[in-house]
């Protein structure tokens, strides 16, 4: 096995290029563990952590740009205001040792249905801008898994940043497992709403061969709010619709029974944490509503 490790992004690219097959390590949490269980045995390591400019991020015209290796440590510190539902999610990874490690740009090379910050990205409304030297595009997260542990990226492209949505309403995400901590999620849910849009979006993670949008329970959602008005009254929610909007979202699952947990359980879950993730981002919306009516009051 050869080591790869190029100084600056550039010469990352160049050597991807000349070597397609090489596997990409940053943080390594994933790729160390598939190495040393002799799962995988690649033939180059591409060694990304000289490159300086994947971690660092910025927030510019409401998006932020999160590079490829910005640690989940820093996520949760630096960004839980532009990206809550994402910090959350950060919360729920491994072990403070691999939060400090582990980053969204591996999780998403790794593209399995269960990483933790799928969901989250489904939900806040991210693109994933990658990059060769014939150049560079960015793919709507949404369209980047193709298949249990695929992705749609070219094999002399690499992962060089993620752009996320700033949040403009209350984000939430859930998450099943066989314990508290360091665990891979039975599964897992994530919701965000967009006031400034007036649109739902979710994100369900090992619940189906990649991970998804329930896109029905979306837009039943978002036609429940806008028909009664509840955007601008901040009214609480009728239970039916709430019902419904679980219903749905555990109706775009696709899961299988594994050594983790029956499919019939993991339907069942997500519809539980979707019930319980869009109460609690519907709360956190009103109190939003009535702190904007009381300052308002007292100006």
């Amino acid at each position: 096995m050869d080591f790869l490790r190029p100084a600056g992004w550039e010469e990352a690219l160049a050597a991807k290029a000349e070597h397609p097959t090489a596997v990409p390590i940053a943080g390594g949490t994933d790729v160390m563990v598939e190495i040393n269980f002799d799962h995988r045995r690649p033939e180059y390591l591409l060694d990304l952590t000289r490159v300086a400019e994947l971690a660092e991020w910025e927030a510019t015209d409401g998006t932020v740009r999160l590079g490829a290796g910005v640690p989940y440590t820093r996520i949760i510190e630096e960004l839980r205001t532009e990206l809550p539902g994402l910090a959350l999610a950060a919360h729920t990874v491994g072990s403070p040792q691999i939060r400090n490690r582990g980053t969204v740009g591996g999780n998403l090379g790794a593209a399995s249905p269960a990483g933790d910050a799928h969901p989250a990205l489904l939900a806040a409304g991210a693109e994933v801008e990658v990059a060769s030297v014939r150049g560079t595009r960015r793919i709507p997260v949404e369209e980047f898994f193709t298949g249990v542990k695929r992705h749609a990226l070219e094999p002399d492209e690499l992962i060089r940043a993620v752009h996320i949505r700033r949040a403009d309403g209350p984000q939430q995400f859930s998450k099943v497992g066989t314990r508290n901590a360091m665990v891979i999620a039975v599964c897992a849910f994530a919701v965000a709403l967009h006031p400034s849009t007036r649109t739902v979006r979710t994100g369900i993670g090992s619940a189906a061969p990649t991970p998804v949008r329930a896109r029905e329970a979306e837009e039943f959602l978002g036609a429940a709010l806008d028909e009664g008005g509840f955007w601008d009254s901040g009214a609480p929610l009728d239970p039916s619709a709430v019902r419904r909007f679980a219903e749905l979202c555990a109706g775009a699952c696709r899961p299988i029974d594994d050594v983790r947990g029956t499919a019939a359980y993991r339907r069942h879950a997500v519809g539980v944490m979707a019930r319980r993730t869009l109460g609690w981002t519907w709360e956190a919306y009103r109190e939003g509503r009535e702190g904007e009516g009381r300052a308002a009051q007292c100006a």
